[in-house]
């Protein structure tokens, strides 16, 4: 049996803006006309629907050197405005092509709407690894109030699950320097699903900020979690350290604790004698720790 190629995320450029099945044909016809041709770089507008709001120097500077070298190799599409026209998607070339001195570029023109437009935007954008979740999120609201459709009815235009586009509208909930955290990658999109199920912001915060100060994994922050809600149930806090108890030894706690996402104590009896206390409260945190263990 043939095997078939993994999905991609979402449906495509041209699949968004074609009449029938594989056309891949304009919908309108335009006084500009449709096609590829070069144009001055002067005469294209930037997107202002474009989700992504920060570019990577070094790519961007790797970019106009391969720029220099060989050309833009696929024309960027734009559609046609007033007398000139309008980036729709390719950005980072038309930067890097400013850069490297390009006075006119390669360019795909095509006749689309505002909704196409924002359309095409969010499609390139979704499919690519570094665009941060909070400018997906950010990308999809702006589409969703702006044509006042449903999370089903985008996911269906851009060929993305429902629940991807609910999932990162709800970062947008998170208090704003959560958000922060996450656009610039101090915390991961894991973690901001974590403190997405909060409800008091200020708790939020606080944990985003010791995910950063102690570097904790997901699990490292669900364990602390974990232990903040036993804490709160029970009324008992953890045992205050020991006698003697010194700062490294509180250190190596924590970094045991960070690494394998389960609660540990150290429990001093005498200078050099003393017991490391693992607990694990199901069968996977058992099975994760020995594989840890075993290494």
């Amino acid at each position: 049996m043939e095997k078939k190629s993994p999905a991609r995320l979402g449906r495509g450029i041209d699949a968004l803006f074609s009449n029938g099945a594989g056309g891949g044909e304009p919908h309108h016809a335009t006084p500009n006309g449709e096609g590829t041709r070069h144009v001055p770089i002067a005469a294209i507008q930037l997107n202002p629907h474009q989700p992504r709001k920060n570019f990577d120097e070094e790519e961007l500077l790797a970019l106009e050197d391969s720029i220099r070298a060989h050309g833009i190799l696929v024309p960027i599409l734009v559609r046609p405005l007033g007398d000139g026209y309008q980036l729709v998607a390719g950005e980072r070339r038309l930067r890097a092509a400013q850069a490297a001195g390009l006075t006119d570029i390669p360019v795909h023109i095509r006749d689309m709407d505002e909704q196409q437009l924002l359309e095409a935007a969010l499609v390139e954008n979704i499919q690519r690894t570094d665009l941060n979740p909070i400018e997906k999120a950010a990308g999809f609201k702006e589409y969703l109030d702006k044509f006042q459709m449903t999370h089903e009815h985008l996911a269906g235009r851009i060929g993305v699950d429902r629940t991807t586009i609910t999932n990162l509208l709800g970062l947008l909930n998170l208090p704003v320097e959560v958000q922060e955290f996450v656009r610039t990658g101090a915390i991961s999109l894991g973690h901001a699903k974590v403190l997405k199920g909060l409800s008091d912001a200020a708790q939020q915060h606080a944990l985003a900020r010791e995910v950063i100060a102690k570097s904790l994994s997901v699990h490292g922050l669900e364990a602390l979690l974990k232990q903040q809600k036993e804490e709160k149930a029970t009324g008992v806090k953890e045992k205050p350290a020991e006698p003697g108890r010194t700062n490294h030894v509180q250190s190596i706690e924590d970094e045991l604790r960070q690494r394998l996402a389960i609660r540990v104590a150290i429990k001093l009896k005498s200078k050099d004698k003393g017991q490391i206390v693992l607990q694990f409260d199901s069968n996977d945190d058992f099975e994760r720790v020995l594989a840890v263990l075993r290494k």
